[in-house]
């Protein structure tokens, strides 16, 4: 209980804190083979991470020195953050990101991925503050799951094939700041965010079938 009460006392960012810190041994191991399965279920023509993805070695951190990897620390094998844009990178969403336990943010824009977007996406970037999809060949519809994402701060969905309506569960996102889904295949009435979320009709752009605030009114 006198635990309990002293993480409850942190607030948000000290419970989140909490909670990433109590896998830390856990995390060192299933990192690892994270990238290791990333890599294994991506084609990589321009060889961004055949070439400095290498797990031969087996000192403290070395993954930190990977192509498009942050980690917490740099003499420790945790990701803190994927920024993988622009890299050339095929496929279909890299499932295996699952195993970077402590990840907060994954930035896999401008590549050519395509298929759908894992409708258990929560449980995939459990904590994830920031996800950039945008300018990929991603379609299907917008996962509602997205809306368990609880600490996202920035979501960007921009320039990809996604069709269907926009989940209006996505107002749910408390922490949410800026979100975009510009030039994809949506329709319907799109979320009614709240004051902490700024969009403006650019975020929306060029989905002919959107409407409501801050585009025109729906027709009823």
């Amino acid at each position: 209980m006198e635990l309990w009460n002293r993480v409850s006392g942190l607030g948000a960012a000290g419970f989140l804190w909490a909670l990433l810190s109590c896998c830390v041994i856990h995390c060192l191991e299933t990192d690892i083979n994270c990238l290791k399965t990333i890599k294994a279920s991506v084609q990589d023509p321009l060889n961004y991470l055949n070439y400095t993805w290498n797990f031969d070695n087996d000192t403290e951190g070395f993954i930190c020195r990977f192509t498009g990897v942050e980690c917490w620390h740099p003499d420790e094998n945790r990701v803190l953050n994927l920024k993988l844009s622009d890299m050339g990178l095929k496929g279909q969403f890299p499932r295996g990101i699952e195993q970077c336990k402590s990840l907060t943010g994954l930035d896999l824009s401008s590549n050519k991925f395509s298929g759908p977007i894992p409708e258990n996406i929560s449980s995939i970037i459990q904590y994830a503050t920031s996800l950039d999809l945008s300018s990929n060949s991603f379609s299907g519809q917008i996962p509602v799951n997205l809306s368990n994402c609880r600490y996202l701060n920035s979501l960007r969905l921009d320039h990809n094939q996604l069709s269907g309506q926009i989940p209006a569960e996505l107002s749910l996102l408390g922490r949410l700041k800026s979100f975009s889904v510009a030039n994809n295949l949506l329709t319907g009435p799109v979320p009614a965010f709240g004051p902490n979320t700024t969009i403006t009709a650019d975020d929306y752009a060029n989905n002919p079938g959107l409407c409501g605030a801050p585009l025109p009114p729906c027709m009823i």
